[in-house]
């Protein structure tokens, strides 16, 4: 059995598999993780092996506790991983991404895919037939977009999420959700069309926290996998592990 870590920039997804089999899967504070991985370590005492994948900064203290409990892969450009890194700078790809394209690689063999997670930020990342990665893109999430107007400027509120009714505003808080929903969808629609008119039988894979709620309004033809992420990561340390 395989403990999977993801330290994002807001939240931590910890998670078990045995072997490709997602046994459990929850979102925990920083505060909580050391009391959380000691219960999943109870429940699950044949977990040997873990991995982590962190974006944001792990205090030492929680980094040892982990790595005195399991045989630790700590995920970073070094690691071996089952594609062809074309990036120019693969010491600065995010770990985050690396897993994407390692869940990507793994489900999706010998394909052109095409990998978006809508969270924090939203990233695209290309693997071709190939098995070469390519890079992708980056740009603002949704929250980070409705926070940005509010910071940013002297008088627009700060909103919830919300799918507005019609594309045109007749509010300010409507021209709000209109601007940043609308926003998303068409940049996302518009990306996958400029790689379809580049690359045949592309798939597209939507993952990240905000994959539900966006899933159902694009237009293109996607794959939504909350989970992508973490069955990378679970493909990477059975990878480095000559499973």
């Amino acid at each position: 059995m395989n403990l999977i870590i993801d330290v994002g920039n807001t939240v931590i997804k910890l998670a078990v598999f045995k072997n490709n089999d997602l046994l459990h899967r929850e979102l925990v504070e920083v505060l909580q993780l050391e009391n959380r991985i000691s219960s999943i370590k109870a429940e699950y005492p044949k977990i040997k092996r873990a991995i982590i994948s962190s974006v944001a900064k792990l205090s030492d203290e929680d980094f040892l506790k982990i790595k005195n409990n399991f045989n630790l892969l700590v995920l970073d450009p070094t690691v071996k991983l089952p594609f062809r890194n074309l990036y120019s700078t693969p010491k600065t790809l995010g770990v985050d991404r690396l897993a994407l394209v390692c869940a990507a690689v793994s489900e999706f063999p010998s394909k052109n895919v095409l990998v978006i997670d809508a969270g924090t930020c939203i990233t695209f990342d290309f693997v071709n037939s190939n098995n070469e990665y390519l890079g992708g893109a980056i740009s603002p999430g949704i929250r980070m977009r409705y926070k940005a107007l509010h910071n940013l400027t002297a008088n627009l509120p700060l909103l919830e999420t919300e799918m507005p009714d019609h594309f045109i505003g007749n509010s300010t808080k409507n021209a709000i959700n209109s601007g940043v929903v609308y926003g998303v969808l068409n940049e996302i629609d518009g990306v996958i069309k400029a790689y379809k008119e580049e690359f045949s039988d592309l798939t597209v894979i939507l993952t990240g926290g905000d994959s539900n709620f966006l899933s159902k309004q694009l237009k293109s033809s996607i794959f939504a996998n909350s989970n992508f992420l973490l069955k990378g990561l679970n493909f990477i340390l059975k990878y480095n592990s000559n499973e």
